[in-house]
């Protein structure tokens, strides 16, 4: 049997990142070490870290570009459209509006300060 631990996204600015996710998401902070940052996401944890130290710790040579957007994290809230409104007003790109799905769901998309796509959603029913 394998536990799904965590999830680390390689990033390029730790206190960007740190105010998007810690500031913004609100996302507890549970581990920093100089640019790797772990936060609390219930059972698994989320964390950053700068392609640059992974370079340092591991004989792989990560691309400074990875190509098209492959991932997509996310975030259940009970009000999309605040969380929306917060991101928006301070600054990062926006990619939907909060929008109803057809099953009942509010969802928005919005852009981490690394590119990577975030989607807003309220609880499923």
């Amino acid at each position: 049997m394998v536990d799904y631990g965590y999830t680390i996204l390689y990033i390029t600015d730790p206190v960007k990142t740190r105010l998007f996710y810690h500031g913004l998401l609100g996302l507890p902070i549970k581990a920093e070490h100089g640019s790797y940052t772990e936060f609390e996401t219930g059972s698994t944890i989320l964390a950053f870290n700068t392609k640059e130290d992974v370079r340092s710790m591991i004989p792989y040579e990560i691309p400074d570009k990875t190509g098209q957007q492959s991932i997509e994290l996310g975030f259940v809230t009970d009000d999309v459209v605040s969380l929306y409104e917060t991101i928006r007003a301070a600054g990062h790109e926006t990619i939907l509006p909060p929008t109803e799905k057809p099953w009942g769901q509010t969802v928005a998309y919005v852009l981490d300060p690394d590119g990577h796509l975030i989607e807003l959603c309220s609880p499923l029913s």
